[in-house]
């Protein structure tokens, strides 16, 4: 049987057909995400500000997996754009033994050194101890999550997208269910309070790595691209993943950790504003979905056209899926500001935190727009393989966002709405950055 093509066009029913599997697989883990607060809200208020240090906190080292995973992913995506199957199911198969290393290493550092780092920081001994004791559950997760990322690298590097949907939505309805049980006490289970949503958290992730590669198998993937079929260990292989792979890691760590540092300069304003802000991060990830799955769709699309030699193209392809990210975002950010009191209302604080974090939810809005561009640039310059420059962008964007924060939040004490004006001053700098380097033109001829 004559293999499949993998190269890709650059039309809009192309660009759709990548983005829209891929939103709808990054949605139902952002419900996931919701349900949990409204879940942990339930409890009080000093639960749901608690669940926004240790999600950001979790969330640096899932972003180091995505940061793995968009390495991988361009470097599939290239070789998908070669049509060279062979190699696919080589570099996935060393993808997934270097993302067991990090994810291990993880574990070690959230044992033994986030403990000390964390009481230091945190101001209120009650949310530290909470912070704590959940953290050192939730991490041993880490290794079933880096598994599961890996099928995105797959899946979205061979253009099948479609298939994402059903391990994501496994997890989700494992993790709503088990939140439920384990957080109150239902269906026989113990009452385990906020701990209850780390252990639900990590079954949830195995059940849907168990679900996608289940699905992997049955439609014939492992043999289109002879998964674990007679590989052997190549060092080489394993450092180019790591070349291409640790910059964004990097990248993505660091970007995440200053968004730890913002959320615990914001715990110092009280657990009302680190309840808020606990919200806004859960707005950020649903009615980003579509600027996230856009910037996944240019990082591949940009390297499987490159792959092709078709360089002249990519500029223009840019251009389409920024303006397709920005019109799916507009429908988004429109649908939160009709009536975002009944959004607010949903995590049981009552009217006092509703009129508190409106005007924050004002502020986030604008910067979701600047999201659906800037992520899209950003993710150009991933797609082109230089990702040391993608590494570069994010340091001198992080020193600007940290000198913001600290001077608004801890040494003029303004307010809140003022501090989450730092995620303008992210976005523009990011943008402006990206641009300049993809119009330099200094990307061309780059192999990976």
């Amino acid at each position: 049987m004559a293999a499949r093509d993998l190269r890709l066009d650059t039309s809009y029913r192309q660009i759709m057909a990548m983005a829209l599997p891929i939103s709808l697989a990054m949605l139902v883990p952002q419900v996931n995400f919701i349900t949990n607060n409204i879940f942990l809200g339930g409890l009080g208020e000093r639960e749901l500000a608690s669940a926004g240090i240790t999600g950001v906190y979790y969330l640096i080292f899932a972003v180091a997996g995505s940061g793995l995973n968009n390495g991988l992913q361009a470097l599939i995506a290239r070789r998908a754009g070669q049509n060279l199957h062979h190699e696919i199911g080589e570099v996935f198969f060393h993808g997934i033994w270097v993302a067991l290393g990090f994810a291990f290493l993880g574990i070690a550092i959230t044992t033994f050194a986030a403990p000390p780092l964390l009481n230091s920081m945190i101001r209120d001994p009650l949310i530290a101890e909470e912070v704590i004791s959940f953290l050192r559950i939730r991490i041993w997760g880490l290794p079933l999550l880096y598994l599961y990322v890996m099928r995105n690298a797959l899946l979205v590097g061979t253009n099948q997208t479609r298939l994402l949907i059903w391990g994501t939505l496994a997890e989700a309805l494992t993790n709503i269910a088990l939140d439920y049980a384990l957080i109150y006490g239902h269906w026989g289970f113990p009452a385990l309070g906020f701990n209850g949503a780390a252990y639900a958290s990590i079954v949830a992730e195995g059940v849907g790595l168990v679900v996608i590669y289940v699905i992997i198998h049955i439609n014939g993937i492992h043999r289109d691209f002879s998964l674990f079929e007679n590989i052997k260990w190549r060092m080489d292989m394993a450092r180019t993943i790591v070349v291409r792979s640790a910059p964004l890691m990097a990248q993505f760590i660091l970007s995440i950790a200053t968004w730890e540092y913002f959320y615990l300069l914001i715990e110092h304003h009280g657990s009302q504003a680190l309840a808020i802000s606990n919200t806004m991060r859960n707005i950020f990830g649903v009615v980003g979905i579509f600027a996230w799955a856009f910037a996944a769709t240019t990082n591949t699309m940009v390297s499987n056209i490159i792959g092709q030699g078709r360089e002249a193209e990519v500029l223009p392809l840019v251009r389409k899926i920024m303006w397709v990210s920005v019109g799916f975002s507009t429908i988004m950010i429109m649908l939160l500001n009709i009536n975002p009191g009944s959004y607010l209302a949903i995590y049981g604080q009552g009217p006092q935190f509703v009129e508190a974090a409106l005007p924050v939810l004002r502020i986030v809005s604008m910067a979701l727009w600047m999201m659906a561009v800037g992520t899209v640039w950003l993710n150009a310059v991933t797609g082109t393989g230089n990702t040391v420059v993608n590494l570069v962008i994010e340091i001198i964007t992080l020193v600007i966002y940290i000198i913001y924060v600290y001077v608004v939040l801890e040494y003029l004490n303004l307010s809140i709405v003022w501090g989450w004006g730092s995620e303008w001053v992210y976005w523009i700098s990011m943008f402006s950055m990206s641009v300049i380097y993809m119009l330099s033109g200094r990307w061309r001829g780059k192999k990976i």
